[in-house]
């Protein structure tokens, strides 16, 4: 099966690895240069409150992006699979992926809240606006 829409799931899927790639090259120089080493006896905020706080905007990116994202995937694949991942509905997806790599960008470099906030909150209206034509298709 293939159909337009599972392009823009595999593109923030990458993105993903991309935001992962960038939190591991950034928090270990961190790390060594503060020479932080992690004590699993100790509590985790421990851990992290030593990393500078522009190291640990990229893993909290990395960690939002294993958040909303996963219904993303869900509903792309269910209008996938019910025959209806193209036209509007695809590029719905890719207007949530676009969305949610600003959103990255803005949270990793600069991590101003209300940028972030109003691009979850566009994103999160495309995702229902995902969800809801799905619901047409699968409860019609």
């Amino acid at each position: 099966m293939s159909s337009p829409i599972l392009a823009p799931v595999v593109a923030l899927v990458l993105w993903s690895f991309v935001m992962w790639a960038w939190l591991y090259a950034t928090r270990l120089p961190a790390m060594f240069r503060l020479k932080i080493t992690y004590d699993p006896r100790r509590p985790a905020s421990e851990f992290i409150d030593r990393i500078p706080p522009e190291a640990r905007w990229k893993a909290d990116n990395y960690n939002h992006l294993m958040e909303q994202p996963t219904l993303f995937y869900a509903i792309s694949l269910t209008l996938a699979l019910v025959g209806q991942g193209s036209g509007l509905n695809a590029g719905l997806a890719w207007g949530y992926v676009a969305l949610r790599v600003v959103h990255s960008l803005v949270q990793a470099t600069v991590n101003v809240v209300e940028a972030r906030f109003a691009l979850f909150m566009l994103g999160s209206l495309v995702l229902l606006a995902m969800t809801v034509r799905a619901a047409l298709v699968v409860f019609a």
